[in-house]
């Protein structure tokens, strides 16, 4: 740690090294898909210190080799661990590569045999079973997703009419389900490439359920990338293009509908805006109450579970840690269907003790995360980052046990 950047605040930090490294405050936060007015208020305490990834961006965008030498005395990342940003960027999966080909072969020829639709409908919404049903769901949906994605692209280029609409509207959710595989285990471009194609199958399909669907997949890979204001930004309009078609529209889209709502305050909560994450949470609670009681939407989740976790989320994003464990006591994980869910559940609550420095009672949580769904404390960022600090920081009644645990997640213990 260097000796001038001891007991100061995030902000500070980020100033110092800022100005140390050279760049002017509108190249750094560009270079992080943020404002040069949101860096100034970091910059000066006027938000809360920004979340992990976006601290990951500024660290490499600074060329520092450690994130934590941008965590202040507001932060709990401990002023001596050794975070470096690659440990938290990607993690590497052996599903991705099977992937990668089957999204960016080119596809000159394809079979002339017609394409079941329905068929195909079905093997989507059965990715997704397997995404929230499965305990190790990357490796389990990594079997089928390469498949997946070379019969849908085909189903594209075999159909006309209404037809190739529904083909689109299949494509554009199977390339959310790649997104979601490939997240923090793949190469940047990869992600957005997938993103990007999504949207535009959302396009051809020209639906409005398809659209905010994509809308919402392209927008988690903005927040992932650090882009908050234009996630943000992205699910709104989405929002406003949807709300004016709930009257009288599908519950799968007021169920699209409250999971873009959702997104935004979360979104909002990483930003360090506590009244606009607030609203928009409020506004996800009156979307879940318009649905059928105990629906949940095949792969965002929303429903009323999905609402009160977000809820967690969202406390600890503004390191309202008390308020977060509050929220966190009055959910019954046998309420959330999704495994998925149910795990960052217990990440969530996780942080809300990480963030008072209880790392026996983090660890504890984490531990009770993974038997639930691996993958979701394997490929969590936030996760990995609440191990490494156990490992640094838990003393020596959790020694063994905290190195043990970061082992699985291939940290450095």
């Amino acid at each position: 740690m260097l000796d001038d950047l001891a007991g100061r605040s995030t902000g500070d930090r980020i100033k110092t090294l800022r100005e140390r490294k050279g760049p002017t405050r509108p190249t750094l936060a560009g270079l992080v898909g943020m404002s040069a007015s949101w860096l100034k208020d970091v910059e000066r305490g006027r938000l809360l210190p920004p979340r992990l990834p976006i601290l990951v961006k500024l660290a490499e965008a600074l060329g520092v080799g450690d994130v934590a030498l941008l965590a202040g005395t507001d932060m709990d990342l401990g002023d001596t661990a050794s975070l470096p940003p690659a440990s938290f960027t990607r993690i590497p999966h052996e599903a991705v590569p099977a992937i990668r080909e089957a999204v960016r072969a080119p596809m000159l020829t394809v079979p002339d045999e017609p394409v079941d639709l329905d068929a195909l409908i079905s093997r989507a919404d059965h990715g997704w079973r397997i995404w929230h049903g499965s305990r190790t769901h990357r490796t389990d949906v990594g079997r089928v997703l390469p498949a997946l994605v070379r019969d849908a692209r085909t189903a594209v280029r075999l159909t006309e009419g209404e037809r190739r609409r529904t083909a689109n509207a299949v494509l554009s959710d199977v390339y959310a389900l790649v997104q979601h595989e490939i997240v923090w285990a793949a190469e940047p471009e990869l992600i957005s490439v997938v993103a990007d194609r999504s949207v535009s199958a959302a396009h051809d399909a020209d639906r409005p359920v398809s659209l905010a669907g994509a809308a919402w997949t392209l927008a988690i890979v903005q927040r992932s990338m650090g882009d908050l204001d234009g996630a943000v930004e992205l699910v709104t309009e989405a929002a406003q293009l949807v709300r004016p078609r709930l009257e009288d529209g599908s519950v799968e889209l007021r169920a699209m509908y409250g999971a873009l709502l959702l997104h935004a305050a979360t979104t909002s909560a990483r930003a360090g805006r506590e009244g606009d994450a607030l609203r928009y949470l409020d506004e996800g609670q009156a979307a879940a109450d318009r649905l059928p009681r105990g629906y949940h939407h095949p792969w965002t989740q929303f429903g009323q579970s999905n609402v009160d976790v977000h809820a967690v989320s969202v406390q600890a994003d503004l390191s309202k840690s008390s308020t977060a464990r509050e929220a966190a006591q009055q959910i019954d994980p046998n309420s959330i269907p999704s495994r998925e869910r149910r795990a960052r559940l217990m990440v969530e609550t996780a942080r809300s003790y990480h963030q008072r420095r209880d790392h026996s009672a983090a660890l504890d949580w984490l531990e009770r995360a993974y038997p639930v769904c691996n993958d979701s404390v394997h490929y969590s960022p936030h996760a990995r980052q609440m191990a490494a600090d156990v490992v640094d920081h838990g003393g020596p009644m959790t020694d063994r046990r905290a190195r043990a645990f970061a082992q699985m997640l291939g940290l450095p213990a």
